[in-house]
């Protein structure tokens, strides 16, 4: 992605629709730290009640975070269909209007033919109609150049299956569909921003700016191994957080007043007789205390991966350089989410402070997906750099020698 889109709206558009996930995030986080996932039963309706409909009256308790998580995931729904009309132009008309009818048949159909499926056949009719009526729009735009009517269509099929994964939580009541549910909404967080950046004048005067410098420092491979990194964290903290297990460790830094706890089953025994988390039903596992202390370790390598960016960035290529700035920047917020970890243990798990952890460590996969696109594009490897510089010099050579005959 070289190029951009010179549409200051179609940016502030997909700014909007990253800030909407965001907020879907935050609210998903809510959902899962108060423990309120099944407070609706039902799915896509609530109580009986189409969704729109329910009674703001009986908005209580964790029907309210629930039912709020699904009218913000209806909103970023819509955003992400408008949004792929916009950067695919008219030719994305034809496509939509046949992706839209095609789900209305499958929703009609499920709700003729599988009764227990009701749910997913209305939640495909609903779905249908919006896309339809965004296909039917008859606004002459120009499709966006590049790849981002790609990333358009990647992001429309991924916003659907990620609310078909969210319903069928509730009706199959599978907590590993709730982990690939949370995993997926951060990597569609991602592609939202990274659609955000591309529609950018910052990124479309990129090239002018910054110049290209080689890439002394493997800053590259330091930023694609942090992402990486945070990613598995994120993974790791959602399996964690689907169990509703509590705490499997309620102390930090130390873990059971030790470095690493004993995990045999006598002293499992011992810690769910002696578990703060009274309230949970749940009791803890080996398991459950060796993941937590791998959450940590990883932790630890996250932070010192992303010091070692930001100190290479600043020592490569001058404080003044994009990549340093928000290094430094992707450091802090990794500090921050640290002391959130921390806060959550010593506060016994309270909802706001776990949201909060949630919603910094989808900002620092974001912030490190997006530095490491933009250090694609600045920084050229050391390997390509030399060749580069090969081919300039034999080039300047070949041109010199007829000059050289002519003289002689």
């Amino acid at each position: 992605m070289t190029r951009s889109v010179s549409n200051p709206w179609l940016h502030r558009f997909a700014v909007l629709t990253a800030i909407a996930t965001f907020a879907l995030v935050g609210l998903g986080g809510l959902v899962t730290s108060h423990n309120v996932g099944m407070s609706v039963p039902d799915w896509p309706t609530t109580y009986g009640y189409n969704m729109f409909r329910f009674p703001m009256s009986q908005w209580v308790g964790g029907i309210m975070y629930e039912h709020t998580h699904r009218l913000m995931g209806t909103i970023v729904g819509v955003l992400v269909v408008i949004l792929t009309r916009w950067l695919g132009g008219r030719p994305s008309c034809k496509p939509l209007v046949f992706v839209g009818a095609l789900e209305i048949v499958a929703g009609c159909a499920l709700l003729w033919l599988a009764p227990n499926l009701r749910g997913t056949g209305h939640f495909l009719w609903g779905v249908g109609v919006v896309v339809l009526l965004a296909g039917l729009v008859l606004i002459r735009n120009k499709p966006a150049p590049g790849s981002l009517v790609a990333l358009g269509w990647i992001v429309f099929v991924l916003v659907q299956v990620q609310g078909l994964l969210g319903g069928l939580r509730v009706v199959l009541i599978k907590d590993a569909i709730g982990i690939f549910h949370a995993l997926l909404a951060q990597f569609f967080f991602v592609l939202l921003c990274a659609i955000a950046l591309f529609t950018s004048r910052w990124w479309q005067n990129l090239g002018e700016k910054v110049p290209q410098l080689t890439d002394r420092g493997g800053l590259r491979r330091l930023l694609i191994f942090g992402t990486l990194l945070i990613f598995a964290q994120l993974m790791l903290g959602a399996t964690m957080r689907h169990q509703h297990a509590g705490l499997s460790i309620p102390d930090f830094p130390l873990a059971y007043h030790k470095l690493w706890p004993p995990t045999d089953p006598a002293s499992v025994r011992s810690y769910n007789q002696h578990r703060l988390d009274v309230e949970e039903t749940n009791p803890i596992t080996a398991f459950q205390i060796i993941l937590q202390m791998v959450h940590r370790i990883v932790a630890l390598f996250i932070f010192c991966a992303v010091a070692v960016t930001a100190w290479k960035a600043r020592r490569n290529l001058g404080s003044r350089h994009p990549l340093s700035k928000f290094s430094v920047l992707w450091l802090g917020l990794i500090f921050f989410q640290i002391i959130l970890g921390a806060a959550t243990i010593w506060s016994n798990k309270a909802a706001d402070i776990a949201t909060a952890h949630v919603m910094t460590g989808a900002l620092s996969l974001v912030l490190g997906a997006l530095l490491t696109i933009v250090a694609f594009r600045v920084l050229i490897p050391v390997r390509v750099a030399a060749i580069q510089r090969a081919e300039t010099a034999s080039s300047t050579v070949l041109a010199g020698k007829p000059v050289a005959t002519s003289a002689k």
